[in-house]
Protein backbone atom coordinates (compact mmCIF):
# COMPACT_ATOMS: atom_id res chain seq x y z
CA UNK A 1 0.00 0.00 0.00
CA UNK A 2 1.28 3.15 -0.99
CA UNK A 3 1.68 5.28 2.19
CA UNK A 4 2.36 8.84 0.08
CA UNK A 5 -1.28 8.28 -1.74
CA UNK A 6 -2.71 7.57 1.80
CA UNK A 7 -1.56 11.07 3.01
CA UNK A 8 -2.36 12.45 0.07
CA UNK A 9 -6.02 11.60 0.58
CA UNK A 10 -6.07 13.20 3.78
CA UNK A 11 -4.29 16.70 3.03
CA UNK A 12 -6.67 16.87 0.29
CA UNK A 13 -9.72 16.45 2.64
CA UNK A 14 -7.92 19.61 4.85
CA UNK A 15 -7.58 21.75 1.68
CA UNK A 16 -11.15 21.32 0.41
CA UNK A 17 -12.45 22.49 3.90
CA UNK A 18 -9.93 24.74 4.30
CA UNK A 19 -8.70 27.50 1.38
CA UNK A 20 -4.69 27.36 1.37
CA UNK A 21 -2.22 30.21 1.26
CA UNK A 22 2.11 30.46 1.39
CA UNK A 23 3.15 30.58 4.30
CA UNK A 24 4.74 33.96 4.05
CA UNK A 25 5.60 35.75 1.24
CA UNK A 26 8.96 37.49 1.94
CA UNK A 27 8.65 40.09 -1.04
CA UNK A 28 6.07 42.04 1.11
CA UNK A 29 8.66 42.54 4.20
CA UNK A 30 9.57 46.30 3.31
CA UNK A 31 6.29 46.97 1.70
CA UNK A 32 4.97 49.59 4.32
CA UNK A 33 1.44 49.41 3.45
CA UNK A 34 1.03 46.00 2.95
CA UNK A 35 -1.04 44.50 5.84
CA UNK A 36 0.81 40.70 5.11
CA UNK A 37 4.09 41.94 6.08
CA UNK A 38 2.52 41.23 9.90
CA UNK A 39 3.07 37.36 9.31
CA UNK A 40 6.94 37.80 9.19
CA UNK A 41 7.19 40.38 12.22
CA UNK A 42 4.46 40.93 14.66
CA UNK A 43 6.05 44.39 15.30
CA UNK A 44 5.78 45.85 11.74
CA UNK A 45 2.95 47.71 11.76
CA UNK A 46 0.98 48.46 8.48
CA UNK A 47 0.53 51.91 7.52
CA UNK A 48 -3.33 51.70 8.22
CA UNK A 49 -5.60 48.91 9.55
CA UNK A 50 -7.39 46.25 7.33
CA UNK A 51 -9.95 43.47 7.13
CA UNK A 52 -9.53 40.75 4.53
CA UNK A 53 -12.38 39.13 2.68
CA UNK A 54 -12.87 35.88 3.27
CA UNK A 55 -11.68 32.60 1.16
CA UNK A 56 -10.54 35.25 -1.57
CA UNK A 57 -8.31 37.64 0.82
CA UNK A 58 -5.39 34.77 0.15
CA UNK A 59 -4.96 32.35 -2.30
CA UNK A 60 -1.50 30.95 -3.07
CA UNK A 61 0.55 27.93 -2.72
CA UNK A 62 4.46 27.16 -2.08
CA UNK A 63 6.64 24.37 -2.69
CA UNK A 64 10.16 23.45 -2.66
CA UNK A 65 12.73 20.94 -3.20
CA UNK A 66 16.54 20.57 -3.42
CA UNK A 67 16.38 18.46 -6.22
CA UNK A 68 13.17 17.75 -8.29
CA UNK A 69 11.39 19.96 -10.12
CA UNK A 70 7.34 20.82 -10.18
CA UNK A 71 6.76 17.70 -12.46
CA UNK A 72 8.73 15.25 -10.73
CA UNK A 73 7.43 15.94 -8.04
CA UNK A 74 4.09 15.55 -9.71
CA UNK A 75 5.11 12.12 -10.95
CA UNK A 76 6.12 10.90 -7.41
CA UNK A 77 2.55 12.05 -6.13
CA UNK A 78 1.12 9.69 -8.98
CA UNK A 79 3.62 7.20 -8.53
CA UNK A 80 3.67 6.11 -11.72
CA UNK A 81 6.38 3.27 -11.64
CA UNK A 82 7.97 4.30 -14.81
CA UNK A 83 8.98 7.53 -13.38
CA UNK A 84 12.41 6.63 -11.59
CA UNK A 85 13.31 4.59 -14.57
CA UNK A 86 13.97 7.64 -16.51
CA UNK A 87 17.60 8.75 -16.91
CA UNK A 88 16.62 12.32 -16.66
CA UNK A 89 14.90 12.05 -13.48
CA UNK A 90 17.40 9.72 -11.87
CA UNK A 91 20.26 12.14 -12.80
CA UNK A 92 18.08 14.87 -11.34
CA UNK A 93 18.69 12.84 -7.89
CA UNK A 94 20.89 14.53 -5.00
CA UNK A 95 21.89 11.66 -2.53
CA UNK A 96 19.31 13.23 0.01
CA UNK A 97 16.02 14.85 -1.73
CA UNK A 98 13.84 17.09 0.03
CA UNK A 99 10.54 18.30 -0.31
CA UNK A 100 8.69 20.75 1.46
CA UNK A 101 5.03 22.24 1.27
CA UNK A 102 3.66 25.04 3.14
CA UNK A 103 0.31 26.25 3.26
CA UNK A 104 -1.95 28.56 5.36
CA UNK A 105 -4.66 30.52 5.17
CA UNK A 106 -6.54 33.38 7.25
CA UNK A 107 -10.27 33.09 7.64
CA UNK A 108 -10.50 35.59 9.09
CA UNK A 109 -8.48 38.52 10.03
CA UNK A 110 -8.37 42.01 10.66
CA UNK A 111 -6.20 44.72 12.42
CA UNK A 112 -6.87 48.55 13.33
CA UNK A 113 -5.11 51.09 15.44
CA UNK A 114 -5.68 51.92 19.00
CA UNK A 115 -4.16 54.87 19.63
CA UNK A 116 -0.33 54.31 19.29
CA UNK A 117 -1.05 50.17 19.62
CA UNK A 118 -1.94 48.23 16.81
CA UNK A 119 -3.90 44.60 16.98
CA UNK A 120 -4.59 42.15 14.37
CA UNK A 121 -6.76 39.37 14.98
CA UNK A 122 -6.91 36.21 13.27
CA UNK A 123 -8.45 32.72 12.78
CA UNK A 124 -6.40 30.58 10.11
CA UNK A 125 -5.46 26.89 9.04
CA UNK A 126 -1.51 25.98 8.78
CA UNK A 127 -0.31 22.88 6.90
CA UNK A 128 3.46 22.06 6.89
CA UNK A 129 4.83 18.84 5.24
CA UNK A 130 8.32 18.03 4.76
CA UNK A 131 9.57 14.67 3.32
CA UNK A 132 13.43 13.32 2.48
CA UNK A 133 13.63 10.15 0.39
CA UNK A 134 17.33 9.19 -0.25
CA UNK A 135 18.71 8.18 -3.47
CA UNK A 136 19.70 5.08 -2.36
CA UNK A 137 15.35 4.17 -2.52
CA UNK A 138 15.67 4.93 -6.26
CA UNK A 139 18.39 2.54 -6.79
CA UNK A 140 16.45 -0.39 -4.74
CA UNK A 141 13.17 0.96 -7.10
CA UNK A 142 15.28 0.86 -10.08
CA UNK A 143 16.92 -2.76 -9.75
CA UNK A 144 13.31 -3.93 -9.01
CA UNK A 145 11.86 -3.20 -12.28
CA UNK A 146 15.23 -4.07 -14.49
CA UNK A 147 14.97 -7.25 -12.28
CA UNK A 148 17.93 -9.46 -13.63
CA UNK A 149 19.86 -12.04 -11.72
CA UNK A 150 22.50 -9.31 -10.77
CA UNK A 151 19.58 -8.46 -8.45
CA UNK A 152 20.26 -11.45 -6.02
CA UNK A 153 23.21 -11.35 -3.69
CA UNK A 154 22.69 -7.81 -3.27
CA UNK A 155 22.06 -6.08 -0.24
CA UNK A 156 20.42 -2.39 -0.40
CA UNK A 157 21.03 -0.08 2.27
CA UNK A 158 18.46 2.52 2.57
CA UNK A 159 18.88 5.12 5.53
CA UNK A 160 16.88 8.56 6.88
CA UNK A 161 14.13 8.15 5.32
CA UNK A 162 10.98 11.12 6.60
CA UNK A 163 8.39 12.22 5.92
CA UNK A 164 6.28 14.96 8.51
CA UNK A 165 3.09 16.51 8.00
CA UNK A 166 1.30 18.73 10.48
CA UNK A 167 -1.93 20.66 10.47
CA UNK A 168 -3.80 22.71 12.51
CA UNK A 169 -6.09 25.59 13.08
CA UNK A 170 -4.99 28.84 14.69
CA UNK A 171 -6.40 31.63 16.47
CA UNK A 172 -4.41 34.75 17.09
CA UNK A 173 -4.28 38.03 18.66
CA UNK A 174 -1.40 40.08 18.04
CA UNK A 175 -0.52 43.56 19.39
CA UNK A 176 2.43 46.22 18.76
CA UNK A 177 3.48 49.61 20.05
CA UNK A 178 6.33 52.02 19.73
CA UNK A 179 8.48 52.31 22.62
CA UNK A 180 10.28 55.40 22.18
CA UNK A 181 10.92 56.85 19.08
CA UNK A 182 13.69 53.99 17.64
CA UNK A 183 12.31 50.42 19.22
CA UNK A 184 8.85 49.10 18.32
CA UNK A 185 7.65 45.63 20.12
CA UNK A 186 5.34 43.22 18.64
CA UNK A 187 4.17 39.83 19.61
CA UNK A 188 1.18 37.46 19.07
CA UNK A 189 -0.40 34.82 21.28
CA UNK A 190 -2.10 32.04 19.51
CA UNK A 191 -4.30 29.25 20.62
CA UNK A 192 -3.63 26.36 18.40
CA UNK A 193 -6.32 23.28 16.99
CA UNK A 194 -4.82 20.36 16.06
CA UNK A 195 -6.34 18.54 13.20
CA UNK A 196 -3.98 15.85 11.99
CA UNK A 197 -0.47 14.99 12.84
CA UNK A 198 1.86 11.98 10.44
CA UNK A 199 5.50 11.83 11.29
CA UNK A 200 7.22 9.08 9.79
CA UNK A 201 11.22 8.41 10.33
CA UNK A 202 12.69 5.42 9.04
CA UNK A 203 16.81 5.28 9.96
CA UNK A 204 17.53 2.19 8.04
CA UNK A 205 16.02 -0.07 5.88
CA UNK A 206 18.15 -3.13 4.15
CA UNK A 207 16.91 -5.35 1.96
CA UNK A 208 19.12 -8.24 1.29
CA UNK A 209 17.83 -10.83 -1.85
CA UNK A 210 19.21 -14.19 -3.05
CA UNK A 211 16.73 -15.43 -4.89
CA UNK A 212 15.00 -17.85 -2.63
CA UNK A 213 13.92 -15.11 0.14
CA UNK A 214 14.00 -11.63 1.05
CA UNK A 215 16.00 -10.76 4.52
CA UNK A 216 14.42 -7.00 5.59
CA UNK A 217 15.67 -5.26 8.51
CA UNK A 218 14.04 -1.95 9.25
CA UNK A 219 13.88 0.33 11.79
CA UNK A 220 11.81 3.46 12.39
CA UNK A 221 8.93 4.49 13.70
CA UNK A 222 5.64 6.06 12.14
CA UNK A 223 3.27 8.51 14.80
CA UNK A 224 -0.10 9.40 13.15
CA UNK A 225 -2.80 11.71 15.58
CA UNK A 226 -5.87 12.10 13.44
CA UNK A 227 -9.33 12.13 14.77
CA UNK A 228 -10.98 9.07 12.70
CA UNK A 229 -7.70 7.90 11.59
CA UNK A 230 -6.02 4.81 11.98
CA UNK A 231 -3.19 2.29 11.11
CA UNK A 232 -4.99 -1.19 10.04
CA UNK A 233 -3.19 -4.21 10.33
CA UNK A 234 -2.36 -7.60 8.60
CA UNK A 235 -0.61 -10.73 9.76
CA UNK A 236 2.77 -11.12 7.92
CA UNK A 237 4.67 -14.46 7.30
CA UNK A 238 6.13 -14.71 10.76
CA UNK A 239 2.65 -14.79 12.45
CA UNK A 240 3.12 -11.18 13.41
CA UNK A 241 1.01 -8.39 12.46
CA UNK A 242 2.01 -5.96 10.47
CA UNK A 243 1.21 -2.20 9.10
CA UNK A 244 -0.47 -2.29 6.07
CA UNK A 245 -2.70 0.52 5.55
CA UNK A 246 -4.33 3.83 6.88
CA UNK A 247 -7.76 3.73 7.23
CA UNK A 248 -9.85 7.37 7.50
CA UNK A 249 -13.19 7.73 8.82
CA UNK A 250 -14.21 10.71 9.91
CA UNK A 251 -12.42 14.66 10.30
CA UNK A 252 -12.19 16.37 13.83
CA UNK A 253 -9.96 17.83 16.01
CA UNK A 254 -7.41 15.69 17.53
CA UNK A 255 -5.45 17.85 20.08
CA UNK A 256 -4.91 21.17 21.58
CA UNK A 257 -2.01 23.24 21.99
CA UNK A 258 -0.36 27.12 22.17
CA UNK A 259 2.04 29.44 20.26
CA UNK A 260 3.17 32.67 20.64
CA UNK A 261 5.55 34.83 17.82
CA UNK A 262 7.39 38.17 19.39
CA UNK A 263 8.95 40.89 16.79
CA UNK A 264 10.87 43.88 17.19
CA UNK A 265 12.04 46.94 14.82
CA UNK A 266 14.80 49.53 15.74
CA UNK A 267 15.35 52.64 13.45
CA UNK A 268 19.29 53.00 14.42
CA UNK A 269 19.52 55.55 11.79
CA UNK A 270 17.22 58.06 10.26
CA UNK A 271 17.20 56.09 7.19
CA UNK A 272 18.51 52.55 8.36
CA UNK A 273 15.91 50.23 10.37
CA UNK A 274 16.48 46.63 11.31
CA UNK A 275 14.24 44.12 12.59
CA UNK A 276 14.13 40.54 13.65
CA UNK A 277 11.31 38.22 14.99
CA UNK A 278 10.81 34.06 15.92
CA UNK A 279 7.64 32.88 14.87
CA UNK A 280 5.96 29.45 15.98
CA UNK A 281 7.20 29.43 19.32
CA UNK A 282 4.46 26.62 20.38
CA UNK A 283 3.13 23.08 20.52
CA UNK A 284 0.15 20.64 19.95
CA UNK A 285 -0.61 18.34 22.55
CA UNK A 286 -2.40 15.08 20.76
CA UNK A 287 -4.89 12.84 22.52
CA UNK A 288 -4.53 9.36 23.19
CA UNK A 289 -7.76 8.20 21.35
CA UNK A 290 -6.56 10.26 17.98
CA UNK A 291 -2.94 8.85 17.92
CA UNK A 292 -1.41 5.49 16.61
CA UNK A 293 2.44 4.76 16.95
CA UNK A 294 3.97 1.16 15.15
CA UNK A 295 7.85 0.41 14.92
CA UNK A 296 9.88 -1.31 13.21
CA UNK A 297 13.04 -2.86 15.12
CA UNK A 298 14.32 -6.31 13.72
CA UNK A 299 14.59 -8.27 10.95
CA UNK A 300 11.88 -10.20 8.40
CA UNK A 301 13.27 -13.06 6.35
CA UNK A 302 10.82 -13.43 3.38
CA UNK A 303 10.71 -17.05 1.86
CA UNK A 304 9.35 -18.33 -1.43
CA UNK A 305 8.48 -22.44 -1.42
CA UNK A 306 9.40 -22.71 -4.86
CA UNK A 307 12.75 -20.94 -5.88
CA UNK A 308 12.05 -21.58 -9.55
CA UNK A 309 9.24 -19.00 -9.47
CA UNK A 310 11.49 -16.32 -9.24
CA UNK A 311 12.62 -17.13 -13.04
CA UNK A 312 9.50 -18.20 -14.70
CA UNK A 313 6.21 -16.98 -15.36
CA UNK A 314 5.01 -15.91 -12.10
CA UNK A 315 7.60 -13.99 -11.14
CA UNK A 316 6.16 -10.29 -10.58
CA UNK A 317 3.48 -11.88 -8.78
CA UNK A 318 5.79 -14.11 -6.79
CA UNK A 319 8.24 -10.60 -5.73
CA UNK A 320 5.39 -8.48 -5.33
CA UNK A 321 5.27 -10.45 -1.79
CA UNK A 322 8.56 -8.19 -1.09
CA UNK A 323 7.95 -4.96 -2.11
CA UNK A 324 5.20 -2.73 -4.75
CA UNK A 325 7.67 -0.94 -5.73
CA UNK A 326 6.85 2.24 -4.25
CA UNK A 327 9.07 5.38 -2.82
CA UNK A 328 7.24 4.57 0.82
CA UNK A 329 5.62 1.21 1.52
CA UNK A 330 3.98 -0.54 4.20
CA UNK A 331 4.76 -4.57 3.14
CA UNK A 332 8.44 -3.63 2.82
CA UNK A 333 9.25 -0.86 6.29
CA UNK A 334 7.40 -3.55 8.14
CA UNK A 335 5.45 -1.33 11.10
CA UNK A 336 4.47 -3.09 14.08
CA UNK A 337 1.31 -1.66 15.84
CA UNK A 338 2.19 -0.41 19.41
CA UNK A 339 -0.51 0.39 22.30
CA UNK A 340 -2.41 4.11 21.76
CA UNK A 341 -0.49 6.57 24.08
CA UNK A 342 -0.48 11.12 23.80
CA UNK A 343 1.60 12.80 22.47
CA UNK A 344 3.17 16.19 21.67
CA UNK A 345 4.89 17.58 19.36
CA UNK A 346 6.59 21.61 18.51
CA UNK A 347 5.60 23.45 15.72
CA UNK A 348 8.21 24.25 12.64
CA UNK A 349 9.33 27.42 14.18
CA UNK A 350 11.03 30.83 12.08
CA UNK A 351 13.62 32.67 12.55
CA UNK A 352 13.55 36.59 10.93
CA UNK A 353 16.17 38.79 10.34
CA UNK A 354 15.89 42.42 7.93
CA UNK A 355 17.33 45.36 7.15
CA UNK A 356 16.45 48.02 5.39
CA UNK A 357 17.75 51.85 3.88
CA UNK A 358 15.86 54.14 2.41
CA UNK A 359 16.05 56.86 0.55
CA UNK A 360 14.52 60.10 -1.27
CA UNK A 361 12.39 60.65 1.80
CA UNK A 362 10.99 57.20 1.93
CA UNK A 363 10.23 56.80 -1.61
CA UNK A 364 13.02 54.04 -2.56
CA UNK A 365 14.06 51.25 -0.59
CA UNK A 366 16.89 48.42 -0.59
CA UNK A 367 16.42 45.39 2.17
CA UNK A 368 18.19 42.10 3.04
CA UNK A 369 15.99 39.36 4.84
CA UNK A 370 17.08 36.44 6.61
CA UNK A 371 14.44 33.75 7.07
CA UNK A 372 15.45 30.14 8.78
CA UNK A 373 12.54 27.70 9.04
CA UNK A 374 13.36 25.10 11.36
CA UNK A 375 11.36 22.14 9.43
CA UNK A 376 11.26 18.76 11.10
CA UNK A 377 13.10 17.07 8.26
CA UNK A 378 15.80 19.65 7.49
CA UNK A 379 16.01 23.52 8.69
CA UNK A 380 15.76 25.11 5.17
CA UNK A 381 17.59 28.96 5.71
CA UNK A 382 17.16 31.64 2.65
CA UNK A 383 18.37 35.37 2.38
CA UNK A 384 16.79 37.75 0.42
CA UNK A 385 17.86 41.10 -1.28
CA UNK A 386 14.84 43.64 -2.77
CA UNK A 387 13.98 46.61 -4.43
CA UNK A 388 11.19 48.60 -3.02
CA UNK A 389 9.31 51.29 -4.39
CA UNK A 390 6.51 53.09 -2.02
CA UNK A 391 5.06 56.29 -3.72
CA UNK A 392 0.94 55.91 -2.21
CA UNK A 393 -0.27 53.97 0.14
CA UNK A 394 -2.14 52.15 -2.11
CA UNK A 395 0.19 51.28 -4.49
CA UNK A 396 3.44 49.70 -3.35
CA UNK A 397 5.87 47.13 -5.33
CA UNK A 398 9.02 45.22 -4.92
CA UNK A 399 11.81 43.18 -6.80
CA UNK A 400 13.29 40.39 -4.57
CA UNK A 401 15.87 37.91 -5.49
CA UNK A 402 16.64 34.91 -2.90
CA UNK A 403 19.88 33.82 -3.45
CA UNK A 404 20.09 30.11 -1.37
CA UNK A 405 17.17 27.97 -2.24
CA UNK A 406 16.44 29.51 -6.02
CA UNK A 407 20.37 28.41 -6.60
CA UNK A 408 20.56 32.38 -8.32
CA UNK A 409 18.23 30.66 -11.07
CA UNK A 410 14.94 32.95 -10.17
CA UNK A 411 13.57 36.10 -8.92
CA UNK A 412 10.74 37.87 -6.48
CA UNK A 413 8.04 40.46 -7.49
CA UNK A 414 5.24 41.90 -5.16
CA UNK A 415 3.06 44.99 -6.49
CA UNK A 416 0.22 46.47 -4.22
CA UNK A 417 -2.33 48.18 -5.77
CA UNK A 418 -5.33 49.68 -3.99
CA UNK A 419 -6.65 46.60 -2.17
CA UNK A 420 -5.01 43.67 -4.39
CA UNK A 421 -1.92 42.31 -3.69
CA UNK A 422 -0.27 39.77 -5.79
CA UNK A 423 3.44 38.77 -5.30
CA UNK A 424 6.15 35.75 -5.71
CA UNK A 425 9.32 35.30 -4.03
CA UNK A 426 10.18 32.41 -6.96
CA UNK A 427 9.10 33.37 -10.46
CA UNK A 428 7.73 29.71 -12.45
CA UNK A 429 10.41 29.11 -15.25
CA UNK A 430 8.81 25.75 -16.38
CA UNK A 431 8.25 22.25 -15.28
CA UNK A 432 12.07 21.99 -13.47
CA UNK A 433 11.79 24.73 -11.57
CA UNK A 434 12.42 23.57 -7.81
CA UNK A 435 11.03 26.03 -5.96
CA UNK A 436 7.66 28.45 -6.82
CA UNK A 437 5.04 29.58 -5.16
CA UNK A 438 2.50 32.56 -5.79
CA UNK A 439 -0.14 34.96 -3.90
CA UNK A 440 -3.39 36.75 -4.44
CA UNK A 441 -4.75 38.53 -1.27
CA UNK A 442 -7.48 40.91 -1.41
CA UNK A 443 -8.72 43.39 1.76
CA UNK A 444 -10.14 46.51 2.65
CA UNK A 445 -8.55 49.46 4.32
CA UNK A 446 -9.64 50.55 7.90
CA UNK A 447 -9.06 53.88 9.38
CA UNK A 448 -7.01 56.57 8.05
CA UNK A 449 -3.38 56.11 6.64
CA UNK A 450 -0.52 56.59 9.52
CA UNK A 451 2.20 59.42 8.94
CA UNK A 452 -0.05 61.10 6.81
CA UNK A 453 2.49 63.58 6.04
CA UNK A 454 4.44 61.33 4.22
CA UNK A 455 2.23 59.30 2.66
CA UNK A 456 -0.50 60.12 0.33
CA UNK A 457 -3.61 58.33 -0.43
Amino acid sequence: MLLTRQIISVLVLIVITVPVSAQYLRSSYFMENAADRIQLNPALQPTRGYVKIPVIGTISASANSNSLGTQDIIDVIDSDKTFYNNDKFYNRLSLDNRLNVNLTTDLISFGFYKGEGFWSVNIGSKIDINASVPKSMFDYLRMIDNFDESFFGSTYDIRNERLNLNAYTEIGIGYSRPINEKLTLGGKAKMLIGLGNIDMDVKQLSVTENGTESIIKSYGTLRTSFHGLGLKTSEGYDGKEFVNDIDFNSFGVAGYGAAIDLGATYQLLDNLSLSAAVLDLGFISWSKGSTSVAIANGERTLSYDDPDQWFGPEIEESYGTASNGEVLDFDLLGFELQDQKSRTTSLASTLVLGGEYAFLNNLLGVGVLSTTRFNKVKAISELTFSANYRPKSWFNTTFSYSVIQSCMKSFGLAIKLGPLMVGTDYMYFGSNTKNVNGYLGLSIPLGKVKNSDTQSL
